[in-house]
């Protein structure tokens, strides 16, 4: 049996077992810095949402196109939102989202009204109840996000992210 090759102490972070690397930001593949950054953000964008999905599911008891939702109107606390900007921002054909909400609206964490000054729109923001779920979620869910970005991320990429995410140093990337 021949003896495993000794190889010289690598200066970069190792990739986690079974896991591919991310694509970087900085490679000489072929495609153009800019769609280099958009793979780099896919990729974060899918082991955040892949970690999220069992969380948000123990703590909120919504799926994970319902939680996107209660975010959006997270950032709009008071007023809530016109339907057809939720849809928007989500990139959602208004027909799923109309049965996403009416499931939150079921679940009391949405309500729905007529918007003001316009019969045809309808304006949706959360109840007292998900704003309760929401803060009692947060650290869990903000610690679930930042876990995966590390995960998936490299140390430049990370750190080029990190003005979005304040967490993000102190995440363990396992």
């Amino acid at each position: 049996m021949a003896a495993p090759e000794e190889r010289p102490e690598e200066t970069r972070e190792e990739t986690p077992a079974g896991l591919p690397e991310c694509p970087s930001a900085e490679g000489s593949g072929l495609l153009p810095p800019e769609l280099r950054a958009w793979m780099v953000l896919l990729a974060a964008t899918g082991a955040v949402e892949q970690r999220l999905r069992a969380v948000v599911k123990e703590r909120l008891d919504v799926s994970h196109d319902e939680f996107l939702i209660l975010c959006l109107l997270a950032e709009h606390p008071r007023e809530g939102l016109r339907m057809t900007r939720v849809a928007e921002l989500l990139g959602r054909p208004k027909t799923r989202l109309t049965y996403q909400v009416a499931c939150l609206q079921h679940a009391g964490l949405v309500v729905r009204r007529s918007a003001c000054g316009d019969k045809r729109g309808v304006e949706v923001a959360l109840t007292e109840k998900a704003r309760g779920l929401l803060r009692e979620a947060s650290g869990t869910l903000a610690e679930t996000a930042a876990g995966a970005l590390a995960h998936v991320m490299g140390p430049e990429q990370r750190a080029a992210v990190l003005g979005l995410v304040p967490g993000l140093h102190e995440a363990d990337p396992a």
